[in-house]
């Protein structure tokens, strides 16, 4: 499973209700009438993050798709048919963004999560041995563990998932941000 990731942000004159109306809008048509190979979407609030409008408050939809064929289906098809009237009302409100593409690399659940913790590979520190370390952890705190792929977006490499805030063992060092449902 793949997830394109797309951090955004509201222009300086549009409120957080109208901003995020338009966000479920487009969600909901997206959901309605789906691209191949699309599985699901969902859009939190967040602060803090550096990489997407300076730390600020910042909007984050991630795009569930089966592949990486399926990024160019869901490209296509969040701007067409029923969807491209959703997607050019939340574009037309957005003040900036960013993306990236993750590959889900073990999870116990896929819902919109309430807390992300964003890091990087420890020196020294094989993929191989990361992924056997932190799987016990996905697995007790049902999470999910996102890795970037290609070096394609501006955030960390990883990213765990979960309902509450996850401790990790030594030596990781990660950003933990509260996440705030918007959709669905």
């Amino acid at each position: 499973m793949i997830a394109y990731v797309f951090w955004h942000w509201r222009k300086p004159d549009v409120t957080a209700a109208v901003y995020e109306t338009r966000q479920r809008d487009f969600h909901g048509a997206l959901s309605s009438s789906t691209p191949v190979g699309f599985i699901t979407s969902f859009s939190v609030s967040l602060a803090g993050a550096p990489w997407a409008n300076n730390g600020g408050e910042t909007y984050e939809d991630w795009y569930l798709v089966n592949d990486f064929a399926a990024l160019d289906a869901l490209n296509q098809g969040a701007v067409s048919g029923s969807r491209v009237a959703p997607h050019d009302a939340a574009a037309s409100v957005a003040g900036g963004g960013v993306a990236g593409i993750y590959a889900l690399r073990s999870a116990t659940k896929l819902t919109a999560p309430g807390q992300a913790l964003w890091f990087t590979k420890p020196a020294g520190m094989s993929y191989a041995e990361l992924l056997d370390r932190l799987a016990p952890v996905v697995e007790r705190e049902g999470g999910a563990l996102w890795m970037r792929q290609m070096t394609l977006g501006p955030a960390r490499e990883f990213c765990i998932h979960g309902s509450k805030l996850i401790s990790l063992p030594s030596p990781f060092e990660a950003l933990g941000l509260q996440l705030y449902s918007v959709w669905p």
